[in-house]
Formats: structure tokens, C-alpha cells, sequence
């Protein structure tokens, strides 16, 4: 797999021209008049742009209002850190989080997640088995990010058919884009939480050598303790069957407070690459190790005769990528841009014995193309290929997959109009998949091939009410192909306390979409709002069959209609300039409704959530304070139990003790500071782990 790459990154080499970064849209167009825009000239000490970036893709601002695009970046990037990106991402719109505990969480977007809601490090796949399990790590590390995009709408078709609830896309410099100006660039970030004893640190520095070669480095360690919850580990109906019982253990389990056990980690992530770039382009690589021991929350058993166990995970993987972009000016094709890259990836699932249980193996290799087109009056676009290939295994007694192999190439475009008042925008995406399942007399499976063709559009315009506000709608149509997990899945599977049985007979899932969008801002002010619907027919899902192997209900994959709907709601208003400092007001609301047709809700689907802010900024120093209020969740499976509602109140001030344009910060938060006991609804493991109690935190970021 490393040889194909390497001699696809030498066949690039030899291409005979060199590429150039194009000039992101100018964000001042669109940003309130006192919102903060980078400097125009290229800087290492340039604040991200808050406009639409699409890993490199250029995009008009229509592709925000039709999309429903989120970017968290800069400030709010260094406030938010945590060591998931779903933690990470908890409280943008749209978007909540598995919180299998603190140390694997992964976003859920609009009450999607695994395969209907990508994960992605610059366009590229994370290559691990996050999506195969709520309790297995997705191999991205937020001290690393320079900006996250949730992308949404049509230009989501550019990196997935199957990204219905959208795609999460984490941009970093470990292949740098720019000379840095100094002869020496160094970032650095060091956090302290108390919740869990977190103590993380992390470092980039990138040195120009010989002219045109950028040579980077970077690395992070982040080590904690057992999380402290707040309130009871236990939800109020577990302790009160604990209580009950006869059996002094269990009994004891009904007092259970404060730290959660067994969800003490400890992680580290290094990374070396080298560019060459200069007026006309770049081309670069990197290689990076990824390290994590972690524990995860024990699924406490209120039966005597069933032992609960406390399991860790030790997941390791190691990763080549290879970023290239070429300036051709000829034959319509403005650009051409390429994207690969490798990865080997294990984990093992370590008993309190501590011997091996299981592990998993991962290897996989992707790769992608972009054609650029020159800008014909009001007409531009993009159009390329994809392709991937992976291949799993897993050994040991929690085996629920045979050794499988999945290759997946796709063709898309992307095409957009601006003609001032109305702009629209057409994506279009082909893909094929072809999976295969070797035979396995553990599981009892014969050889399974399957493969599948789908297509899927997305078609959008806004269209300008006044100066400053637009109207947008966007209908798409999409496909996606079953997973791996889906189809073959036959044995018991620990991460989700289930034996999990597939269908190899499965067609493909499709979804009919509307979204409207409404967008402004202005001076002093801005708002975001979005309204969607979904239709879907042979949408997957499982549900228990009411039967029990190796002690685990046995849970069974599906096919039926549903419907999701929901809406998200973000605004600002500045209500006063006191001296230096601007006082601004922030709401944010989200809602998500989704059914399978005549049968019910959609398991762990986040209830209505209301967040509102109010924040003083300067040059200097910004403070802000807020409320995050998620209502009872109670529209639930038989399987499931309700979720209470809960209020969190949070607290930061950061300080830039060297100016606005400088990107040294001091941040101090205090997160959940009245120590409440918060649970969300969307976590498997939400009636055995809530979420942190108070939370003080501390981070230091230093520029040079």
C-alpha cells in the first residue's frame, strides 16, 4: 500500500509545473463590520478566516447558505478544545456527541453518525474503526487542528454520497501551504482541566530551508485521570435497583459518585513533514504515530451472576499523507489539486486481567483528484475523482466481523452561478462500491461478495431579500451503500453490549432532502438560521429480535422508511460599545425529530437545545459567559430510557497579552459550574457515565 503511494507521489513529482494556493474569498464581504478579518497578505501569525474554505476548494459564499456551514477556529477553537473532536464540537449547531465516556467521542450532526457523518483530516478519511463502535476512538487529535468545518448542503457531495447529516473536516499545517515570514514558526499549547486532571501539551515548528522547502514538526501528549461526573455515575432508576438488591455490591453501586471509573487515558501524537513551495505552488508530505492507552466507562451490572467488566483500549496507527496542487491556466483548468494518503491502524481491547480480548487491524489507502476550472463570468466549479480501499480484521473472542474488504471509487462536481441577487449551486456524485467478506467458520459466514452503484445530487439557490440577508433552499437526492458492519455483522460486539447479526441482502439506503436557509449579518449583527427535511426509503437501522446469545441481546439490521426533521437557529446582536470593549449577545437553538415510518423513534436521537451567551470583547481581553439548557428527551425505543433535561452554566476570560494580532492567549474557563449531573441522550453509555462536573480549566497558546 505504501509503495502504490509513494510512486503515485513520484509520478506527481514529475509533473511539470508547480501549483499555487489560491486566494480564499475575501471574508470581509460577508462578516459583520466588526468582526475581525485577517490581514490579506499571507502570515504564520494570521488568524484563520472565517470564510467558506472547503478543504482548499474555492467556494462562494452561497456554499455557506446553502449549506449551513459552521467553522470553529482561533479563539473559540482554543476555548472549546477537548481531547475528542466530539467534545471538541458539542456545542456547535446542528451537532452533539456519543460521549462513550471522555475519551471516545465522536460528533453526531443532526442525529446522524458512523457512516452518515464523516470524519475527515483535510479532505482525507481518519483510516481507523471509529464508525464501527461507540467505544473505539476516532484517530483525530484536536490539539493539532488549526481550523474544524462542519460542512453541510452541496459541497458535502464533494468527500461523500453518504454524508447525510453533513461532514467534519479538520484542517491542520502538518504539510505547510506557506514560506513562513520568520526563520523560525512555532506554535504551542498547554492546557490544564480539572475534571479528569488534564495536563496536555502540544507543539508545531516550521523552519524554511534552502529557499523553497518548509520542513515541519509537531507533537502532543495529553495525559488524565479518571473523570469526576457530575452528580451520581448512576441514573436515578439504576440506583434505585441497586439499592434494592440483596446483594452488598450492587447495593454499593447506588452511592457511586463523583469519579467514573476506569476512564483514565493517556495519548501522544507525533508528526514530521516538508513542502516545497513557492509562487506557483506546493507540494509536501507527512508522517505521523498516533498513540492512545484509554479506559472506557464500565457498564455496571445489577445481576450478581454477570461480571462487569472494565476494559481499556490501546489504539495505535501510523499514517503517511501527501498534499500537492499544480497552476495550469490552460485548456479551461485553472488548478489541479491532489490528496492521498496510507494508514495502518490497530487497536487492542485489554481486559482487567489484563490480557488481550480482541483486536482490531485496519489498513487503508485514499486518495483523491481536483480539477479546478477557470472562472467564466458568473460561472465556476470544481470537478475530480476519489477512491479508497480498506481492508479489517479482527482476532479474538469478541470477533463480530469476518476478515473484510472494501473498495469504494467515485466521480463528483461541483458547480456553482453568481449572478449578484440570485446565486445557485449543482453537485453531483457517482460511486461504486464493491465489499467482500472471506469466508469464517468462526462466525459461520460463506464467502459474501456485494457491490453497489449510486448517485447522488444536491441542487440549491439564495437569493438576496436586502443588503445583508439571503434565502437559500437546497434539494438533494442521495444514496448510500451499505457498511461492512451492516452486512456482515454476526457475533457479539462488547462496545455496544449486543450481539449484532447483518444482512448481506441489504440495498441501497436512499434519501430524498429539502433545507431552507436564511442568512445575514451586519453591522453589529448576525444570524443564521436552517430548516430540513428528509425522506428516506430502505433506511438501515437495528433493533433486538428479543433473543439473547453469549449473554447480549441479539440485535438484528433492517430496512424501513423514515423521516428526520429539525431546525437550527444561531444569531448575535451587538448591544453596546462600552469604551474598548463591544458587548455582544449570542443564542443558539437545535432541534431534531426522527421516526421509522409505523414503527416508532430513532433510537438516541438529542432532544431540543437552547444556548445563549453574552460576551464582552476588546482588542485585549474577552470574557464571556453562558447557558446551555438540552429538555428532556422522552420520545424513545422500547429499548432505550429517558434522558432528564439539564442546565449547564459556563464561564471563560482569555487575554492577549501581546494585542489583537498576536496569537498568544491565556483562556480560563469554568465549565458546569454548579457541578450538575448532565447526560446526553445520544451517548449508549449515558445511564452508567454523565458528563463532567465542574470544570476548570486552563490554556496557555504561544506564537513565535
Amino acid at each position: 500500500m505504501l509503495r502504490t503511494l509513494l510512486l503515485a507521489t513520484a509520478a506527481f513529482i514529475a509533473l511539470p509545473a508547480h501549483a499555487e494556493e489560491k486566494p480564499a474569498p475575501d471574508a470581509a464581504a460577508n462578516a459583520p463590520a466588526d468582526a475581525p478579518v485577517a490581514d490579506s497578505q499571507d502570515s504564520d501569525h494570521d488568524q484563520p478566516n472565517q470564510e467558506i474554505v472547503v478543504t482548499g476548494t474555492r467556494a462562494r459564499a452561497t456554499a455557506d447558505v446553502l449549506g449551513g456551514t459552521a467553522i470553529l477556529a482561533a479563539e473559540e477553537l482554543t476555548r472549546e478544545m477537548r481531547p475528542t473532536i466530539g467534545e471538541t464540537l458539542a456545542s456547535q449547531p446542528g451537532v452533539s456527541a456519543t460521549s462513550f465516556g471522555p475519551n471516545a467521542s465522536r460528533p453526531v450532526l443532526r442525529g446522524f453518525t458512523g457512516d452518515r457523518a464523516r470524519l475527515l483530516i483535510d479532505g482525507i478519511g481518519s483510516i481507523d474503526v471509529s464508525n464501527t463502535s461507540a467505544d473505539h476512538a476516532a484517530i483525530i487529535n484536536p490539539l493539532t487542528a488549526d481550523r474544524i468545518e462542519v460542512l453541510r448542503g452541496p459541497s458535502a457531495l464533494l468527500f461523500s454520497p453518504s454524508s447525510i447529516g453533513g461532514v467534519v473536516n479538520v484542517i491542520d499545517s502538518r504539510i505547510p501551504r506557506r514560506l513562513p515570514e520568520s526563520p523560525l514558526h512555532a506554535d504551542g499549547i498547554a492546557t490544564y482541566g480539572s475534571a479528569s486532571d488534564e495536563r496536555s501539551v502540544a507543539g508545531t515548528l516550521d523552519v524554511p530551508v534552502a529557499g523553497k522547502l518548509v520542513v515541519h514538526a509537531d507533537g502532543s501528549y495529553t495525559k488524565t485521570g479518571d473523570l469526576r461526573g457530575g452528580g451520581y455515575v448512576l441514573t436515578p432508576a439504576l440506583r434505585a435497583q441497586a439499592a434494592a438488591s440483596v446483594d452488598p455490591d450492587i447495593q454499593e453501586l447506588a452511592d457511586l459518585k463523583g469519579e467514573i471509573p476506569n476512564t483514565a487515558a493517556r495519548t501522544w501524537d507525533i508528526a514530521g513533514g516538508a513542502a516545497i513551495v513557492d509562487d506557483r505552488g506546493s507540494l509536501g508530505f507527512s508522517v505521523s504515530r498516533y498513540d492512545s492507552l484509554y479506559g472506557v466507562p464500565i457498564r455496571y451490572s445489577l445481576d450478581p451472576s454477570v461480571e462487569a467488566e472494565a476494559v481499556r483500549l490501546h489504539a495505535k496507527q501510523t499514517r503517511l499523507d501527501v498534499r500537492g496542487d499544480i497552476l495550469t491556466e490552460s485548456a479551461g483548468i485553472h488548478q489541479i489539486r491532489l490528496r492521498l494518503a496510507a494508514a495502518d491502524y490497530r487497536h487492542s481491547e485489554i481486559e482487567d486481567t489484563g490480557e488481550v480480548g480482541t483486536t482490531f487491524y485496519s489498513q487503508g489507502l485514499e486518495g483523491r483528484l481536483e480539477l479546478v476550472q477557470e472562472t467564466h463570468g458568473e460561472w465556476e466549479g470544481v470537478t475530480g475523482g476519489q477512491f479508497s480501499t480498506r481492508n479489517t480484521r479482527i482476532v479474538g473472542e469478541e470477533k463480530f466481523l469476518p476478515r473484510t474488504e472494501s473498495n469504494q471509487y467515485g466521480l463528483f462536481t461541483l458547480q456553482s452561478l453568481d449572478f449578484g441577487a440570485l446565486k445557485a449551486e449543482a453537485a453531483l456524485r457517482y460511486e461504486h462500491s464493491a465489499l467482500r467478506a472471506q469466508a469464517d467458520a468462526d462466525i459461520g459466514n460463506p464467502l459474501l461478495d456485494r457491490s453497489f452503484d449510486s448517485l447522488s445530487a444536491s441542487l440549491g439557490a439564495s437569493y438576496a431579500l436586502a443588503d445583508h440577508l439571503r434565502l437559500g433552499i437546497n434539494v438533494s437526492r442521495s444514496e448510500r451503500a451499505p457498511t461492512q458492519e451492516e452486512l456482515f455483522a454476526n457475533g457479539p460486539h462488547a462496545g455496544t453490549q449486543a450481539y449484532e447479526i447483518g444482512n448481506p441482502d441489504f440495498s441501497t439506503e436512499k434519501a430524498w432532502g429539502v433545507e431552507g436557509t436564511l442568512k445575514g449579518s451586519g453591522d453589529g449583527w448576525s444570524l443564521s438560521a436552517a430548516a430540513y427535511y428528509n425522506w428516506f426509503t430502505d433506511y438501515i437501522y437495528d433493533a433486538p429480535t428479543g433473543a439473547v446469545e453469549d449473554d447480549l441481546p441479539v440485535f438484528q439490521y433492517n430496512q424501513a422508511d423514515a423521516r428526520y426533521y429539525g431546525f437550527e437557529v444561531q444569531g448575535s446582536v451587538r448591544l453596546a460599545q462600552l469604551g474598548g470593549f463591544a458587548i455582544n449577545a449570542d443564542a443558539l437553538a437545535d432541534y431534531v425529530h426522527a421516526e421509522l415510518v409505523d414503527q416508532g423513534p430513532v433510537p438516541r436521537i438529542p432532544p431540543l437545545r437552547l444556548l445563549g451567551g453574552l460576551e464582552a470583547q476588546s482588542d485585549a481581553i474577552t470574557g464571556r459567559v453562558e447557558v446551555e439548557h438540552s429538555f428532556a428527551q422522552d420520545r424513545i425505543t422500547t429499548f432505550e430510557t429517558p434522558t432528564e433535561d439539564f442546565t449547564l452554566v459556563n464561564a471563560s476570560i482569555s487575554w492577549k497579552p501581546l494585542g489583537a494580532g498576536s496569537g498568544t492567549s491565556l483562556t480560563l474557563s469554568a465549565n458546569n459550574l454548579f457541578d450538575v449531573e448532565a447526560r446526553r441522550h445520544a451517548s449508549v453509555l449515558k445511564d452508567y457515565a454523565p458528563l463532567a462536573g465542574r470544570d476548570l480549566r486552563a490554556t496557555l497558546r504561544v506564537q513565535l
